[in-house]
C-alpha cells in the first residue's frame, strides 16, 4: 500500500519541526520495510563493520552496540536508503527540493543496559555544513518514553558546541567550539520532550538540536536505525579538528555540494 506523504506531513507538521527541531510521525514506515530492516539488523550485528563499538565498559549492566555506514557495504541497508520512503519523509519536512543520503547508524540497546547516550548535537560531528540537514530515528521495538531518547525543544537554534566521544567522554580535540552545559543538572531550566513509540513510529529531528538518551531498564531491546540526512543548502564542510563522519575522504572540496557517489540524491521533490 502506498502512501501519499504529502497529505500527513501538513503545513502544520513542518512549522512544529521548524519550531522545535523535533516531529514524531506515526506509522509512516510501512510493515514490509520493518520486516526487512529486521533481517538486515541482525546480519549487521553478526557482521560487525570497522566502525563498530561496544559502548558498554566493563562493570556496567547490559549492552549498547553501535556500528555506522552500513550502507557501504551491506546492501539490505542500502536498499532501505534507495528505496524506502525515509528520503521522501524527511524532503518533505525539512521543505527541501531534494535529499542526499548522508550515512546510517544503527544504535542497539539491550534489555538492562545502565548506559546512557550522552547529551549531544549531531552536527558538529560531520563534515556539513547548512541548515537542512537532519536525521529519522527509527525504533523497531515499542519505545516507552523511559527509554527514548531525549530532545530539548528549540535548542536546534542555539550555537555549535563541542563533540564528545561517547565510549569514554573524552572531548573532540581542535575544534574550538565551546562544552555543552550540563543539561543534567540543571533539567528544569530546559523543554525537554520524548515520545511512546511502537514499530512504524519515527523522529525527525534536526542536526542541530540537542539530544540523548536514557538507559534501557525495560523488557525489550531498543534497535534503532537512524539515517542522516540532508537538503538544498547542505555543502561539505572541513572542520578544524577531529571529525566523526565521514569516516573516509569523499573526494570532494570544501563548500561543494555534497552530490557524489557517496553522498547520493536520493529524492527530489
Amino acid at each position: 500500500m502506498s502512501i501519499n506523504f504529502s497529505k500527513i506531513i501538513t503545513t502544520s507538521i513542518r512549522q512544529q519541526y521548524e519550531k522545535d527541531g523535533i516531529i514524531c510521525l506515526r506509522q509512516v514506515i510501512p510493515q514490509n520495510w520493518l520486516d526487512f530492516l529486521d533481517q538486515a539488523i541482525e546480519e549487521a550485528m553478526n557482521n560487525p563493520g570497522p566502525y563498530a563499538e561496544e559502548y558498554v565498559s566493563e562493570g556496567e549492566n547490559g549492552r549498547f552496540f553501535g556500528d555506522l555506514e552500513m550502507a557501504e557495504r551491506l546492501p539490505k541497508f542500502r536498499k532501505f536508503v534507495l528505496e524506502s520512503p525515509a528520503a521522501e519523509i524527511i524532503g518533505l519536512v525539512m521543505g527541501a527540493q531534494k535529499v542526499n543520503f548522508f550515512y546510517d547508524q544503527l544504535l542497539v540497546k539491550e534489555p538492562g543496559t545502565s548506559k546512557k547516550t550522552p547529551w549531544h548535537q549531531d552536527q558538529p560531528y560531520w563534515a556539513v555544513s547548512g541548515y537542512q540537514v537532519a536525521s529519522i530515528w527509527l525504533s523497531l521495538d515499542p519505545v516507552p518514553k523511559e527509554v527514548c531518547v531525549e530532545y530539548i525543544k528549540g535548542s536546534h537554534r542555539w550555537s555549535a558546541y563541542n563533540p564528545y566521544h561517547f565510549m569514554d567522554g573524552t572531548p573532540y580535540k581542535g575544534t574550538g567550539l565551546p562544552d555543552l552545559p550540563d543539561i543534567d543538572a540543571n533539567r528544569n531550566e530546559y523543554d525537554i520532550v520524548s515520545f511512546n513509540l511502537m514499530p512504524g513510529d519515527c523522529l525527525v529531528f534536526h542536526g542541530m538540536i540537542v539530544h540523548g538518551a536514557p538507559g534501557n531498564r525495560g523488557l525489550n531491546r531498543r534497535r534503532a536505525l537512524s539515517t542522516r540526512w540532508a537538503g538544498d543548502d547542505a555543502r561539505y564542510s572541513i572542520r578544524a579538528g577531529e571529525v566523526a563522519i565521514p569516516t573516509q575522504n569523499p573526494g570532494l572540496k570544501n563548500g561543494d555540494p555534497l552530490d557524489s557517489d557517496r553522498f547520493p540524491v536520493v529524492w527530489r521533490k
